[in-house]
């Protein structure tokens, strides 16, 4: 179900890009066998970043999706697309 273009997708592109090319390069240090302790460093941080990204699209969801609700859609919908959606909060 789509309702046009996701504003707020950009920006969650940019983000998991980034943590992409974070990750990449966690690769590498473990190549260059680089302390344990800062790769789990940079791992938490990649972490973080996919997590913040995973709530950005589930908020953008919740705005701009289940708003359609009340657009003619049905409240029975918009519950059953939160309840789907919700599992991955």
């Amino acid at each position: 179900m789509s309702h046009g273009p996701h504003a707020n997708h950009p920006a969650i592109v940019k983000r998991l890009n980034r943590a992409a090319g974070h990750l990449r390069s966690i690769v590498d240090m473990i190549g260059e066998e680089r302390p344990c302790v800062d790769i789990a460093q940079q791992l938490q941080a990649v972490e973080n970043a996919i997590a913040s990204a995973k709530r950005a699209l589930i908020n953008d969801h919740i705005d701009h999706c289940l708003v359609h609700a009340e657009e003619g859609e049905g409240t029975r919908r918009a519950v059953e697309q939160f309840r789907a959606i919700s599992k991955y909060w």
